[in-house]
């Protein structure tokens, strides 16, 4: 049962570090400095898709480009695959 108390720890850093992605990246693109690359920010919204969409819509970053369309589809997978674990493992 730690292992589960684990995962969910992880995922939540991995998440939070996200929603820093983005923010700091509206920041720099504000500000014209060096900014985060766009892929970058899609492999940190893939592990991370709920922290990502929150930063996407708090700093409202990134919000009409297609390809950011994906974020929704990762949270998506992550939502199929949690409620998947806890059928198998808790019900």
């Amino acid at each position: 049962m730690e292992y589960v108390y684990a995962a969910i720890v992880i995922l939540a850093i991995l998440n939070v570090i996200a929603f820093l992605m983005y923010v700091s990246d509206k920041k720099k693109a504000v500000k014209g400095s060096r900014r985060t690359p766009e892929k970058t920010l899609l492999i940190i919204s893939l592990i991370g898709p709920f922290g990502a969409l929150a930063g996407m819509k708090f700093a409202r970053h990134k919000t009409k480009k297609t390809k950011f369309k994906l974020v929704y589809l990762f949270a998506t997978l992550h939502i199929a695959v949690i409620a998947l674990l806890i059928w198998y493992y808790i019900l």
